[in-house]
């Protein structure tokens, strides 16, 4: 076998990339060659504004030369905030910090709030240095704001294990607050992208009871994208009036079936978290009754939409995979054989190769934990019915899965034939790229 200097080649390829900031069209068309191949065709939507959120992006030199890495939000007096973070045991300084923020500020923030992210330094496992930047970023944008440093929350992506020199984000905050704009949102979902190829967002309006409600959200994430929430950065903003309480409990309920039910690389991240975030500066009444239910629906689209987004960024991703599970004794179960299937290599590099290699489906739910019963299963391609009964389908056909295989988005269905657990989760292919790309990261 020959041996591939992966590392020698991802050098390379970041040389190429750089040959071409000249700014040639051929150049451009280069570049815009990188973006993944099931990015939105549309590119980023428009999104509306949320009164009473407003946001700067700013180019302070963290990690990245010539882009925007750091940006703000405001967020007006009476701001309802929740979170879910990341459950890794290696928690960076802000999402600690966050937490007990969060969890000492349960409630209206009367005087409003402001979170500030900068990208390509984590800020984790850093120890006490950690913490020193949390609380210099922190009071900074608490100074310039005129808030209580207790209602400022920070995030930080990108590279583990690194001092966070903050010093160059205070540098910044001044700017940041003088150019605060509610319509600036799409800059940004620009600033907190990392190996990103494409910026991401989604957006919802409802008929509230005296006028429109809003939802804009963005988000960031390609690698280290494993549930355990969120194992990537997401900040949704709405002008509807509802309670923290209220707000929390919608968040919750909806994540596992969405942020909770992706995964690119098995990989869950130290730093990344999810913020929703309500203005209460719609015309419409707080949400009661039935619209409350139609807000909590729209959520929940907009979430599944930003984390589908994520997935079709996965690092080197050409294919776009949903695994449904069924008839499992429970629905853990059915997530811990659908989890299986999305993070199995060699499930992952067989689609990446279109090749319907559907015993390694067969290998995975069999790895999984969960109950199974091999003459119980029921395996299909799309529409294709692969295997039933313990063994290949009599009427399965081999080309027809194998030109299935060549589609961009697939489709991988499981039924174990024990009950009335069910899932979906969604997933990528695994390519020579995502070895490129993390091969040589921090250089």
């Amino acid at each position: 076998m020959v041996k591939i200097d992966w590392k020698a080649k991802a050098s390379a390829l970041k040389k190429w990339i750089k040959s071409l900031s000249g700014g040639s069209e051929a150049g451009k068309a280069q570049v815009a060659a990188l973006i993944s191949p099931l990015a939105p065709k549309d590119g980023f939507p428009v999104l509306p504004k949320i009164k009473g959120a407003a946001f700067c992006s700013i180019e302070a030199g963290v990690r990245y030369k010539n882009r925007k890495d750091v940006m703000l939000v405001r967020l007006a007096p009476g701001t309802t905030v929740a979170g879910v973070f990341t459950k890794s045991a290696t928690r960076a300084a802000c999402i600690l910090d966050a937490q007990a923020k969060l969890a000492k500020g349960a409630g209206k923030m009367r005087q409003g709030a402001a979170i500030v992210v900068n990208s390509g330094n984590s800020n984790a496992f850093t120890g006490r240095a950690g913490v020193q930047s949390v609380d210099a970023i922190s009071q900074s944008v608490a100074t310039a704001l005129d808030l209580p440093v207790e209602r400022v929350f920070s995030s930080s992506t990108g590279v583990i294990g690194e001092v966070l020199p903050h010093d160059r984000i205070v540098a910044v905050v001044a700017d940041l607050a003088a150019g605060l704009s509610e319509g600036t949102i799409s800059q940004a979902a620009q600033a907190i992208m990392t190996t990103d190829t494409f910026p991401k967002g989604a957006s919802a309006v409802i008929a509230g009871d005296g006028g429109p409600i809003h939802i804009s959200g963005i988000a960031k994430g390609s690698g280290m994208i494993a549930p355990d929430m969120a194992t990537m950065l997401v900040y949704i903003f709405t002008d509807a009036k509802i309670s923290a309480l209220a707000l929390q409990k919608m968040l919750s309920r909806q994540v596992d079936r969405t942020f909770n039910a992706i995964t690119v690389d098995s990989d869950t991240s130290t730093s990344d978290a999810l913020f929703l975030a309500a203005t209460g500066q719609s015309e419409a009444a707080p949400l009661a009754g039935q619209v409350a239910k139609v807000f909590e629906a729209a959520l929940a689209d907009v979430m599944l939409a930003l984390a589908h987004q994520v997935v079709r960024d996965g690092e080197g991703a050409t294919k776009f995979v949903e695994v449904r599970v069924t008839g499992a004794k429970s629905d853990i179960d059915a997530k811990k054989v659908a989890m299986a299937i999305a993070n199995s290599p060699l499930v992952k590099t067989a689609i990446a190769g279109e090749d319907p290699n559907w015993g390694r489906i067969v290998m995975a739910v069999g790895k999984s934990g969960a109950a199974a019963d091999r003459d119980r299963l029921t395996i299909h391609f799309g529409d294709i019915l692969v295997a039933q009964k313990g063994q290949r389908h009599k009427a399965y056909s081999e080309e027809r899965a194998a030109a299935y295989m060549k589609q961009d988005e697939l489709f991988i269905g499981v039924n174990l034939g024990l009950g009335r657990g069910e899932t979906r989760v969604w997933t990528c292919d695994l390519t020579n790229r995502y070895i490129e790309i993390n091969a040589d990261y921090r250089s």
